[in-house]
């Protein structure tokens, strides 16, 4: 079957101005009537849209008549529909009412007082954005508990590949941070302990700060960056692929699917990262300690199994799980909150990035205070 090419007639009636289309407003053919839209757009007062000769319309030839009313409406024109079949008005209609306004901004406050408008509107955002992170958590929380109970569900091959996204193809970039971070300390210790003569006790410095504090903040603050954000990437171009809605809609659900399996693989990989972290950093500490202060390795080995308790390993590694659950929730929930367009996916990587990595210091805040309390 054949298609109409379509056409764009300007011309005045009276004292109304006159857009006649007739054909097959198809997407296909749009490209030719960019121009006379272009000019159309321009028309101000009166203005009426034949639609009579109109054989054919799709949802870009709605789009674009929607879009000359809603220019026209703005440049204070008023707009009418003359004619058509009424599936090629319903079919206008429906496309003007669910049109993205992407043109539309908000309005900024002006005045003495509109800092108190805006932080009210910040405070009410800020709250219902936490409640919807609680709600999100629960929803996490509630699926790895049923993963564990009943493993036959739980998708081993999505679990399998996200541990050695998130792991095994780390370990570089962790081991390089961990090693820079033991030769840091090594030789920042050495030059502030050799004014005091106790060169030694560098040993306890680079093994206390590696293993309790600074091996898996640092790996936790690396892994927000590069898995964190690859969650939220790839979630939320899942989302406005609407792959997400053609899962709800087999009966699949998105937690249990995406976000558990991506969760329980840092789980499980944010500890050994921790662990490697803390291994590569006590080499470099060595290493640099010998270099500069002449401490063998030999004597480096015998201080830490003698004066280095294994509670400070341990108070780190239990810093890790927590620190994997806020990662892998967070940039989740980011993910689930894009809304239409790809910028809305880089700025809520972005913001996944940003909030995982305060909240892991703020956690780790946290734990300092509660181990210091116990006496750990």
């Amino acid at each position: 079957m054949g298609v109409d090419e379509p056409h764009l007639e300007l011309r005045d009636d009276a004292a109304v101005k006159v857009v006649q289309l007739s054909g097959d407003l198809v997407t296909a053919h749009l490209g030719s009537l960019e121009q006379s839209f272009a000019q159309a757009q321009a028309l101000t007062g009166a203005v009426r849209i034949e639609l009579e000769g109109l054989t054919g319309i799709d949802t870009g030839g709605a789009w674009m008549v929607s879009r000359l009313r809603k220019r026209v409406a703005q440049a204070g024109g008023e707009v009418t529909l003359s004619g058509g079949a009424p599936d090629h008005i319903a079919l206008i209609e429906t496309v003007t009412q669910a049109a993205f306004e992407s043109e539309m901004h908000e309005v900024v406050a002006l005045g003495r007082w509109a800092w108190v408008e805006q932080l009210g509107k910040t405070a009410v955002s800020g709250y219902r954005a936490a409640l919807s992170l609680i709600s999100f958590l629960g929803q996490v929380l509630a699926g790895i508990a049923g993963a564990l109970m009943q493993p036959h569900k739980l998708r081993w091959a999505s679990l399998v590949t996200h541990m050695q996204d998130v792991g095994f193809s780390a370990v570089p970039i962790v081991a390089l941070m961990g090693f820079l971070i033991g030769v840091v300390l090594g030789f920042q210790g050495a030059s502030q302990l050799q004014q005091f003569g106790a060169e030694v006790f560098v040993v306890e410095l680079i093994s206390i700060s590696v293993l309790r504090e600074l091996g898996i903040l640092l790996t936790a603050i690396i892994v927000a960056g590069r898995s964190g954000s690859a969650f939220t990437a790839s979630v939320g171009s899942m989302k406005v692929q609407q792959e997400i809605d053609a899962m709800q809609t087999l009966g699949l659900d998105p937690i249990k699917v995406l976000v558990v399996p991506r969760v329980l693989a840092l789980l499980v990989m944010l500890p050994l990262l921790g662990f490697v972290a803390n291994l590569f950093g006590l080499f470099g500490g060595a290493l640099m300690s010998w270099v500069s202060l002449d401490v063998s390795p030999g004597m480096f080995i015998t201080r830490l199994h003698e004066n280095t308790d294994v509670k400070h390993l341990i108070v780190g590694m239990v810093k890790a799980p927590f620190f994997a659950l806020v990662i892998g929730v967070v940039a989740c929930w980011q993910a689930f909150q894009v809304q239409g367009s790809s910028t809305s996916v880089g700025r809520r990587t972005t913001s996944s990035v940003v909030q995982g990595i305060f909240l892991v210091i703020a956690l780790d805040a946290l734990f300092s205070i509660f181990f210091a309390e116990l006496g750990v």
